[in-house]
């Protein structure tokens, strides 16, 4: 049975979406590897929100991502996509489902390795709120916001246990988290 790994850059005052959209990471090489390897470790299937998904097919599939080594890699993993309103095959091997619940217990049946989310506040919240989601991958950038989205919503209560913790070169620490 596989799990369901949440995986979020976020700010170090909480918010993984800002006021104008997603948190941009101090980027480096190290960075890069680290993100890519959470891509790498899922072996088969990613879970996207809509917006999230648009943005990285229109980047993988680029001139810009073409020499990138992780380019192949990200290009031939199966996806799926949360969306109310997009249907059926996406491109880029993205499938839309409109029931993310359903979706994950279907993924979570099968055999293989984690089902990685990359997803945007909605999709975090959908999945956290119906407690599916096994362990928490966030990347705490040296960033403070002052306002967005938060990763966890209002009034969500969950036990978790620290697996591991790390300072990357750009000093982004690295959190996971499993349920306790």
């Amino acid at each position: 049975m596989r799990k369901l790994i949440l995986s979020m850059f976020m700010s170090l005052d909480g918010y993984i979406e800002g006021p104008d959209g997603f948190v941009q990471p101090a980027w480096s090489d190290e960075v890069a590897r680290e993100w890519s390897g959470w891509a790498g470790e899922n072996g088969g299937h990613l879970l996207y929100g809509r917006v999230n998904f648009e943005f990285n097919r229109g980047f993988w599939t680029s001139d810009e991502a073409r020499d990138l080594p992780e380019r192949e890699f990200m290009n031939s993993l199966s996806k799926s996509v949360a969306s109310r309103t997009l249907t059926g095959d996406l491109g880029w091997n993205g499938r839309a489902v409109a029931d993310v619940a359903a979706e994950v217990a279907r993924l979570k049946a099968e055999d293989g390795k984690a089902i990685l989310s990359f997803g945007g506040a909605a999709l975090a919240h959908s999945l956290i709120a119906q407690d599916l989601a096994d362990e928490y991958r966030v990347m705490v950038g040296p960033v403070l916001l002052g306002g967005g989205k938060r990763l966890f919503p209002e009034g969500v209560h969950r036990d978790l246990r620290l697996v591991e913790s790390r300072r990357l070169d750009v000093g982004s620490l690295i959190l996971r988290y499993e349920r306790a």
